[in-house]
């Protein structure tokens, strides 16, 4: 459960995007699409390596 502290007088605008951030950061949406369909496990090893190539190449670029 998430439990976001709100202070005296403070804006509900502020408390909602408060939680919302915090929302975000547990990464339940993202599990949620994950687990929609199902993957095979050579294609998520595939996009692992395709992404870990990629993040390869633009470092090399900074460099």
């Amino acid at each position: 459960m998430i439990i976001v502290p709100v202070k005296e007088g403070e804006n509900i605008e502020r408390a909602l995007k408060k939680f919302k951030r915090k929302y975000e950061r547990t990464g339940i949406v993202k599990e949620l699409r994950t687990r929609q369909q199902f993957n095979k496990p050579s294609v998520v090893k595939r996009k692992k390596m395709m992404k870990a190539v990629y993040v390869q190449h633009l470092r090399t670029l900074e460099q």
